[in-house]
């Protein structure tokens, strides 16, 4: 078996970086007693301005009795041979009264919808949104004319709001999370993401993957219908039996609800047939925005701008203080840009998307405060109602999809200032006080934040390099579907499966695919298709 070592240092310099020669003198071996080298995980270690490449790596060497003998004396880990990991599922026996219907095709339904597929259960996924070429033109059609699609844009459509996103891809640990990134690489993401620390996909490639990954759902017996909005359930004997979509009744003998964060309607909806719905605490904040190149001299020093490196990235958290909030990033994106994520008229709410090569000319970050129902109250959807307020102020500051902006001094000091000379955000700026915009709780905490660590913990922060643009309400989901965690089934309504973000179980592409992935189990375990 390979032995593990860790944090091997390579400095950026090193092209290729001799791995198997540290690893000999790691070992105090000959390197013609190695046999092989595989990295396991990488990441860029940029403490002290110094940036050098971290590796873990596997080592095999010539054989058995020589890995025993070098783990004995090192005292290190001997690991198994890596593979995708097999989902060996039992049968249930009880019969599926229909086909599942997935409702949403975000990364839970997806990873649901495809487990289902190939264990024989043909699934149905029901998608409100489009695929992703005509998905891919209506945005494009939104940023030049700042004609939105309710149906058809940055959040709804094939892969769910990811798939116009960082990709950030946060891991977990287990053999399902292991499944959901072989399964994205299988279907083109870069197989760096198997051991990159901090891996990401990039919004022009996981519109591909994501495609991929419905070809073969479809080829294992699955099927898609998009443009199809999912109105109301459809129950008989106080179980669910299938889905409406407008005047279209669909059977289902299970339904998987993917819906989104952002499906307030259905959200709605759904409450008035009685599912069982709470109100759950969340962030709401603001993007601030840099040149790029402020945060790689921030973290690389000297280093900045080396080839090898990537785009630098950074992680900040201000401790509540004197009555006020904590503070943190969120969502980082190195070589991004900042983009409208909303689907209806009259409200703006801004996220964070890059490509692959995170080669743009800034970086962007979320600054988020916690919420909870001491803010918005208690009422099922008083959460809901508190974003909305919060999006529509920041519409009225600009009378457009045009977002809020002031410099970042200019928000410190609460001013509106001038306009910022540069952003990425597509739909244009127009300066504005954020303390107009977001609860003073909110504010004053991001204000301190800025003003007493961010500002020095990056030089440049908090000055006028800095762009605010905002609001970001939509970090996660502000209500639960309440599901009893051995069945998963909603505990108000039978036969109805809440699944992902929008549910209120997950929070970003990984977590998200393994809770559908956690449903389907449970159904397969459960039932014969």
């Amino acid at each position: 078996m390979p032995v593990r070592l860790r944090n091997l240092r390579v400095p950026p310099d090193a092209d290729p970086p001799p791995l198997e020669a540290l690893a000999a003198k790691r070992l105090g071996i000959d390197a013609a007693r190695i046999a092989a080298v595989r990295v396991a995980r990488r990441s860029v270690d940029s403490r002290h301005r110094k940036p050098v490449f971290s590796y873990s790596i596997d080592v095999t060497l010539t054989s058995p009795e020589a890995e025993a003998e070098v783990a004995e004396r090192l005292a290190a880990m001997l690991v198994a041979e890596p593979e995708e990991p097999r989902l060996e599922l039992a049968r249930g026996a009880d019969p599926l009264p229909g086909r599942p219907v997935v409702v949403g095709s975000g990364p839970a339904g997806l990873f649901a919808a495809w487990l289902l597929a190939t264990h024989g259960f043909r699934p149905l996924v029901v998608e409100r949104g489009q695929t992703v070429p005509k998905r891919a033109d209506d945005i494009e059609s939104f940023f030049k004319t700042a004609s939105l699609d309710p149906e058809s844009n940055i959040l709804f459509g094939l892969g769910g709001a990811g798939t116009w996103s960082d990709g950030k891809l946060r891991k977990t640990a287990g053999p399902l999370a292991e499944t959901v990134l072989h399964a994205l690489v299988r279907c083109g993401a870069p197989e760096q993401i198997l051991v990159d620390a901090k891996p990401h996909i990039g919004t022009d490639l996981l519109r591909g993957v994501v495609t991929k990954l419905r070809d073969e759902i479809e080829s294992a017996g699955g099927e898609f219908r998009f443009g199809s909005r999912v109105t109301a359930l459809t129950l008989e004997g106080g179980r669910t039996s299938g889905v409406r979509c407008g005047d279209e009744r669909v059977e289902a003998g299970a339904v998987l609800l993917g819906i989104g964060h952002s499906a307030r309607e259905t959200f709605r909806r759904l409450a008035d047939q009685g599912l069982a719905i709470e109100p759950r605490p969340f962030q709401v904040g603001v993007r601030i925005e840099h040149p790029q190149s402020l945060v790689d001299r921030s973290q690389y020093g000297d280093c900045a701008g080396h080839p090898k490196l990537p785009p630098a990235e950074y992680a900040l958290q201000h401790k509540a203080r004197g009555g006020w909030r904590s503070v943190h990033s969120f969502c980082m994106c190195p070589g991004g840009v900042i983009v409208p994520a909303m689907n209806a008229d009259g409200q703006i709410c801004t996220n964070g998307m890059s490509r692959s090569r995170r080669d743009g000319a800034f970086a962007n970050a979320a600054l988020v405060v916690a919420v909870g129902p001491k803010d918005f109250g208690g009422g099922r959807f008083d959460g809901v109602a508190f974003q909305e307020r919060i999006e529509r102020a920041a519409f009225g500051a600009t009378g457009s999809f045009a977002a809020p902006a002031q410099r970042a001094s200019d928000f410190i000091e609460d001013r509106t200032g001038e306009p910022p000379e540069g952003t990425s955000y597509p739909l244009g700026v127009e300066p504005a006080q954020f303390s107009r915009i977001l609860p003073r709780p909110v504010y004053q905490s991001i204000v301190r934040a800025l003003a007493i660590t961010f500002g020095h913990s990056i030089r440049g922060f908090a000055d006028e390099g800095g762009t605010v643009l905002g609001p970001e309400t939509r970090v996660a989901s502000p209500v639960r579907f309440v599901r009893d965690e051995r069945t998963r089934e909603s505990v108000s309504t039978p036969g109805l499966y809440p699944i992902g973000e929008g549910s209120g179980y997950a929070g970003g592409i990984v977590s998200s695919a393994v809770d559908g992935l956690r449903t389907a189990r449970t159904l397969i375990e459960r039932f014969q298709p």
